[in-house]
């Protein structure tokens, strides 16, 4: 059969299932459950047994990767970060990721530094408009225009990969910090040795 007689919908559909087949159970009603609420669609009409609600995770049980976070809150209570530095660079990921579609944007700037750190329950740093730049120089951020900065992939890697669910940066100098020891282990052994 030729390729352009396919019926539009039946390719899509062989499509969908193409893409959902290597997925686990629960990753697919993540996925549909996204594309739902992308679509604006209910499920009332192709599959009555199915509902939004037994397929969408709730807020505990959601990862930032899933778009299933619905508030700035939950996200930094599931990532707990702890420095300034940390919740600016969630706070840019919500924006970009998971926020509602209206709020969703890919530059940040101080305004949204002082509005999200407020809605999430954050200290307000005492020094707002250094937090951003604090943030570019540690590599979490570039630069798009004056005061506004944009999420790069190291602060990407950072909300996605690096804070675990107690808040700490994954093995964040811990090399260093046992070298460090060895060393001052060794010189004080050198130390007593000479006397």
């Amino acid at each position: 059969m030729p390729e352009h007689n396919i019926d539009p919908e039946l390719k899509a559909i062989e499509q969908v299932m193409q893409a959902m087949d290597s997925l686990k159970p629960e990753a697919r009603a993540r996925v549909i459950a996204y594309v739902f609420e992308r679509l604006g669609l209910t499920t009332g009409t192709p599959a009555p047994s199915l509902s939004f609600e037994t397929i969408t995770p709730t807020p505990s049980a959601a990862s930032p990767s899933t778009g299933a976070v619905q508030d700035i809150r939950t996200l930094k209570n599931s990532k707990n970060p702890k420095t300034d530095n940390e919740m600016a660079t969630l706070v840019a990921y919500y924006l970009k990721h998971l926020a509602p579609q209206e709020e969703q944007k890919d530059v940040i700037s101080r305004a949204e530094i002082e509005k999200y750190f407020v809605q999430a329950d954050y200290p307000l740093p005492k020094q707002p408009q250094l937090t951003l730049p604090n943030a570019k120089n540690a590599g979490y951020f570039d630069q798009a225009g004056r005061g506004f900065y944009k999420l790069n992939p190291v602060g990407h890697n950072l909300v996605t990969h690096g804070l675990s669910e107690t808040g700490n940066e994954k093995k964040r100098g811990s090399r260093k910090r046992k070298k460090t020891a060895k060393r001052v282990g060794r010189s004080t052994r050198k130390s007593t040795q000479k006397k």
